[in-house]
């Protein structure tokens, strides 16, 4: 097993790597407050590891409320998150009750956020189950639903105790979703890390076919980047927003498809294809380089075209964005690979001429 700590002072938390994480309740007892545990899953997700995460906390003495949630990013909503707070007043939950989120990035998003804001603060383990949700969205404390007018626009900070990434866990994720996931692990390369993103190139058919060791490898590699990052800039004030890298195009697609349509991490993918063009535009790339991120991109089996929702109503999409300032679009470019910068640099025409470029 790999351990990471996500430094935050007196609310730091370990980030455990390894398979079978789930079998080992000596992980999870140091950070139950109580005998009470509420577990927060979705309708894919339960048959599959639910039980298990039962016998390790029935082990502790633990009987859990189970809370199952339909899946899919479109219940990502006030509606869904109100069953969250009906079952834990249901069943007479107290503030030292804690909230297990076991499944992807959905499912800890809103899990945390239900947490956040439960009797104003609940303790919260996260459990993810995906690519993506173990390499990103667990760690850092970033928790939200989504709004028709933009994702996740409604939401809070609010830090688990604890992260438990069971990469075992990703051999029953589909395809789609374990390529959605990579989008993501790539980011962290194209921002801040060549040498990953040399790694990755090399090992992109191991990854893919679910090759255990490398994919440990790559969550562990990617979590140290976050952990990283997020110890310096938790509130996104300052380096945080790089990890943004094509989300401001990425979000726009999911958005005005319709949440679900698009996987999270297949727009993000399209979306840092845009970025890279536009910072090509910006003079800060060169046309190999684009054509590398590309590859890279392709490789991991994502698209590297938007859909064709008109370069217009991608930059109003845009404009719900938590980066914007002082009516001001900022975004996450590439000033080399390897290297990113949050910038207001691009005129709106060329913004409009990247987007253009890069849709199907």
């Amino acid at each position: 097993m790999r351990t990471l700590k996500v430094e935050l002072a007196e609310r730091s938390y370990p980030i455990h790597i390894a398979r079978d994480l789930l079998d080992q309740p000596s992980l999870l007892a140091p950070h139950l407050r109580g005998k009470s545990v509420a577990i927060v899953t979705n309708t894919t997700v339960a048959p599959l590891y639910m039980a298990r995460l039962r016998r390790s906390l029935q082990a502790l003495g633990v009987q859990p409320l189970e809370v199952v949630l339909p899946d899919g990013e479109q219940f990502k909503d006030w509606q869904t998150l109100n069953l969250i707070f009906d079952a834990l007043l249901g069943a007479h939950c107290e503030r030292g009750t804690t909230l297990i989120a076991l499944g992807g990035g959905v499912i800890g998003d809103m899990g945390g956020f239900a947490a956040s804001c439960y009797q104003r603060g609940m303790p919260f383990i996260q459990v993810p189950t995906t690519l993506l949700s173990q390499v990103d969205s667990s760690v850092g404390g970033k928790t939200a639903i989504n709004h028709p007018l933009g994702k996740n626009m409604i939401g809070a900070f609010y830090q688990p105790k604890l992260v438990l990434a069971d990469i075992g866990a990703l051999s029953t994720l589909p395809a789609r979703e374990l390529q959605a996931g990579l989008a993501e692990v790539i980011k962290y390369g194209l921002i801040r890390d060549q040498e990953f993103l040399l790694w990755l190139e090399q090992h992109m058919a191991g990854l893919r076919a679910g090759d255990q060791a490398l994919l440990e490898e790559a969550v562990y590699r990617s979590c140290c980047h976050k952990a990283e990052v997020v110890a310096a800039d938790e509130r996104e004030q300052g380096e945080r927003a790089l990890l943004n890298l094509g989300h401001t195009f990425g979000h726009a697609i999911e958005t005005g498809l319709g949440y679900g349509v698009w996987l999270h991490g297949e727009a993000v993918a399209a979306g840092t294809v845009m970025a890279a063009r536009l910072s090509a535009l910006l003079g800060w790339l060169q046309e190999e380089d684009v054509q590398r991120v590309e590859r890279v991109l392709l490789a991991a089996g994502l698209p590297i075209r938007g859909p064709r929702l008109g370069a217009e109503r991608y930059l109003e999409l845009m404009r719900h964005d938590k980066k914007v300032q002082d009516g001001r679009l900022r975004l996450v470019l590439l000033q080399s690979v390897g290297r990113a910068v949050v910038s207001d640099a691009a005129s709106e025409a060329q913004i409009l001429a990247a987007v253009e470029s890069c849709c199907a």
